[in-house]
């Protein structure tokens, strides 16, 4: 039968329920989950005897054998079987239940019983149908395997498939461990604008919209790093967010204009200090949220349990590029010309430092499996981060990259109003010449930095990179419930619905 057949059928039965009575009854409360009986009758012989459960939830699987009947119901906790008899709920009733589809939700009173099979079943004496699906559940013997579908659709995705519940079980798990872990550390979790009327943070374009009251443009934001630094100046030491950032650029499986970030700032701390930090998390991370601290991704086993390598970008160039050497890497026509041979295009540029980060981002990144700081970034491409005192062409900087993504960007803070204003003119210069995600000038940020910001240390993390290195998720649309996708003018059921 094909699914427009099939949604006639059942809006059918829907007008013969009507007719009997009041459809889509509010007043029926489960007592227990699935889960909480199964915890209670563990086995044949623990069974509690007088116990009666009330529950609801979805008829995933059906078996209707003449005057009996097996269904298959799901809620929040898992999957429990019912059996129902007409001799015990009426035939009315289940004149009714003859009737069900998969996909309906129904109300189910009675007691736990194990069958011949040995699986935990509630002996029905009472029902009602809740809910009557109109439009079928995807194959029950398949799942939901239209990748299309699953994302526009992920209500169905998360009826079908347990792994995609799973997925997103543990993205949630993982971000209350994030959470409990700062306010632990003596942070405060604190909320910043969403829309800006200037973006900052971060080189990214940003979307724009118009607010008509005040006649402005405003931009949803790129990063809260600006805002939650003028929280700093204002005396909150140690804050954090778990934010949504947008940002106009392509989608791949790595990029969503609209994800999640958790950014924090440490008065009296610098980017080593926040490396020490994160290694922290991650052990906690590891140890919560792994059985075994480690995760399979990409066929790659990461060990998150292990303490954190730390490298100098150039020192990973030349371990990845043993015919490199460390005076070719200083000299920038040695440097072009071995750039060229490798066939990766070319940077128009004559820092030396902007072309080892091109080398570094095109050949090494993806290399990088195992988790890796990488410190020493060039402080022309870190307008926000602090110059280091060895060496002002770098700056105090790192990355944290693993299973070659880029999951935390973290530095010591610029403090310094006025070589922040320069970083924020160059910035505008480059607007000016057509760099789309080049920043704009922020004078209130400015004024902010000269009432004193602290020594202040900050970070971004990444959470839905994380995510899908946890849950081994190679594509971040299986990690972001909703994922932004092309519009389509009408989506019709897949035919495993």
């Amino acid at each position: 039968m094909s699914n427009v057949d099939q949604c006639q059928v059942r809006q059918e039965k829907l007008a013969v329920l009507a007719e009997a009575g009041p459809i889509y009854p509010n007043h029926l409360k489960p007592t227990h989950v699935f889960s909480e009986v199964l915890a209670e009758n563990p086995s044949p012989e623990e069974i509690v005897e007088g116990r009666i459960y009330e529950v609801c939830g979805r008829i995933m699987t059906s078996r209707v054998m003449g005057k009996a009947a097996f269904f298959t119901l799901q809620d929040r906790s898992g999957q429990l079987q019912i059996y129902l008899r007409m001799n015990d709920v009426g035939e009315a009733a289940f004149g009714q239940v003859k009737d069900w589809d998969l996909g309906d939700i129904i109300y189910a009173k009675g007691h736990a019983f194990y069958t011949k099979m040995g699986e935990l079943t509630l002996w029905i004496s009472e029902t009602t149908l809740l809910v009557k699906a109109l439009r079928p559940l995807p194959d029950k013997f398949h799942g939901l395997v239209d990748q299309e579908v699953k994302y526009r659709q992920r209500y169905l995705d998360l009826i079908a498939n347990e792994e995609s519940r799973s997925v997103f079980k543990k993205r949630i798990k993982l971000i209350q461990i994030i959470r409990d872990f700062f306010v632990g550390q003596d942070y405060l979790e604190v909320e910043t604008p969403m829309m800006q009327s200037i973006p900052g943070g971060a080189v990214a374009r940003p979307f724009e919209t118009h607010h008509n009251a005040l006649n402005i443009p405003l931009y949803l934001r790129i990063a809260p790093e600006l805002f939650l630094k003028r929280l700093v100046v204002g005396g909150f030491e140690r804050v954090f967010e778990i934010n949504r950032n947008f940002r106009n650029e392509g989608l791949s499986t790595r990029h969503n204009p609209e994800f999640t970030m958790l950014e924090f700032y440490q008065a009296y701390a610098n980017y080593e200090d926040l490396m020490v930090l994160t290694e922290q998390l991650f052990k906690v991370i590891a140890s919560e949220l792994l059985a075994t601290g480690q995760v399979e991704f990409n066929d790659q086993l990461i060990d998150l349990t292990q303490p954190i390598r730390r490298l100098r970008m150039d020192d990973a160039i030349l371990q990845a590029h043993d015919q490199l050497s460390k005076e070719d890497l200083a000299d920038i026509g040695a440097l072009k010309s071995y750039i060229a041979s490798l066939d990766i295009g070319t940077l128009e540029t004559e820092h030396i430092e902007e072309l080892q980060l091109y080398l570094f981002e095109e050949t090494v990144e993806s290399t990088l499996i195992q988790p890796t700081f990488i410190t020493q970034y060039p402080s022309r491409t870190s307008p926000l981060a602090r110059p280091s005192d060895a060496d002002p062409k770098y700056a105090d900087r790192f990355e944290l990259f693993i299973a070659g993504q880029e999951i935390a960007n973290g530095f010591s803070e610029l403090n310094d109003p006025s070589i922040q204003a320069e970083r924020f003119k160059e910035q505008v210069s480059k607007k000016q010449s057509g760099d789309h995600e080049a920043m704009y000038f922020d004078d209130d940020y400015i004024v902010a930095l000269e009432h004193g910001l602290p020594p202040t240390a900050g970070q971004g993390i990444g959470i839905d990179r994380l995510a899908m290195i946890l849950t081994g998720c190679t594509s971040i649309r299986d990690v972001i419930m909703f994922p932004t996708l092309r519009p389509k003018e009408h989506v019709e059921p897949s035919d495993s619905e």
